[in-house]
């Protein structure tokens, strides 16, 4: 791995007399030493220390590169840590790790929770709904949290997701002489005087979370009245075929429900919308689904938006599919992309019908019926039948 410059610590709340030698031994050599200020106290590093930029910033560690340089982190630096950002920036021999156990692994210890059970978040800097799409009956999270004052705040929005009743275990300055852990619940919040550093165990009760299978309900999105229907965003993200990491093109996107529960299935997404006040419902379901690190809405007419964004795995028409419109999107996708369009008028449903002629793929109709009142009685209300075609270019 050639003669690395930077060695990146990982440390325990505890004191630098139980680092490992070869810690030690870097820490002994290095000319500078970037960290949080507990960590550089905590090793004694004077005038090589440098405490971390506010806003943080890798920048002054990449400045030093070639003399001997020790980046201090946290457990597991590679694990919610600086390693990662780091290493983006670097080459593999640029730098060497020594890891220490990671506050994951302390908690879950500290428990007796299985590690493989549990799911595992970095709340530093990103807001609590991203835990949204994670919650579920009798879940166990380890979240890492930004500092003192957080675990009373993430107590109040669980019990706004209705799982008041999670037993919550605050964690404090694990792996230390100071280690300390207490329980509560998320609506009896009641723990004072946190020392940070701190983690918060979340063991949730047995009816929170939504299902995990495609077509929430129509009321779990804001919407205007403009959205896939239940049944049919069912069909469709079955036909959208979602894998983890792939990125969808949602054309026409109205509320984004189609392009919010892509990125459920642990996917990215574009959602392009020509109405202001439709785009502004697709951020409010961003936010609200805490996905804004996996989608972003774009506003305006959607030939001209397209343009420029990186090739998609997926595209979904919902709304305005024009022969222009599929004309460029032969054009510009890559060979292998699934494309899925979804008509109701009779003009879509003449163009999809020649585009499969032309094309090939799958042309399905969708005709569903719920049971209304009428009279005293009931009856079926169809609703507008839907054309389907679907295609791998």
């Amino acid at each position: 791995m050639g003669d690395p410059w930077l060695t990146i610590i990982g440390m325990a709340d505890d004191s630098a007399a139980n680092l490992p030698p070869a810690s030690r031994a870097a820490i002994d050599a290095a000319e500078m030493i970037f960290g949080g200020p507990r960590h550089l106290d905590l090793i004694g590093a004077g005038d090589k220390g440098h405490p971390w930029p506010v806003p943080f910033s890798i920048d002054p560690v990449l400045a030093a590169k070639g003399r001997p340089t020790v980046v201090l982190a946290s457990g597991d630096p590679f694990w919610f840590g600086a390693g990662g950002s780091l290493s983006a920036h670097l080459d593999p021999a640029d730098w060497t790790v020594l890891p220490a156990p990671s506050t994951f692994s302390l908690v879950a210890g500290a428990l007796g929770w299985r590690l493989e059970e549990t799911t595992c978040h970095g709340l530093h800097a990103a807001p609590f709904a991203r835990l949204r799409r994670v919650l579920s009956p009798k879940g166990r999270l380890i979240c890492l949290v930004r500092d003192a004052d957080v675990p009373a705040a993430l107590a109040r929005w669980l019990t706004d997701q209705d799982a008041g009743a999670a037993e919550l275990f605050v964690c404090e300055r694990m792996g230390g002489a100071h280690q300390r852990i207490r329980n509560t619940t998320a609506a009896g919040f009641d723990l004072t005087d946190v020392q940070a550093p701190v983690a918060v165990a979340i063991d949730l009760p047995a009816d929170v979370g939504f299902s995990r299978a495609s077509g929430l309900p129509d009321d779990a999105f804001t919407h205007d009245g403009q959205i896939t229907k239940r049944p049919v965003r069912a069909l469709t993200l079955s036909a959208l075929a979602p894998r983890a990491g792939e990125h969808l093109w949602d054309i026409g996107a109205g509320s984004g429900s189609i392009s919010v529960e892509w990125c459920l299935a642990r996917g990215r997404a574009t959602a392009f919308e020509i109405r202001p006040d439709r785009a502004a419902n697709i951020a409010r379901n961003i936010t609200d689904f805490g996905i804004d690190h996996l989608m972003q809405v774009v506003e305006g007419p959607s030939i001209q938006s397209i343009e420029g964004h990186p090739p998609p795995d997926a595209v979904f028409v919902g709304g305005g599919g024009t022969a222009e419109l599929f004309e460029r999107l032969f054009n510009c996708l890559r060979p292998g992309t699934r494309l899925v369009a979804n008509g109701v008028t009779l003009e879509t449903e003449a163009l999809l019908t020649q585009l499969h002629a032309a094309h090939g793929g799958e042309l399905l109709r969708i005709e569903l019926a719920q049971a209304q009142p009428l009279g005293g009685l009931r009856g079926w209300s169809p609703a507008r039948p839907v054309v389907q075609w679907s295609v791998t270019l």
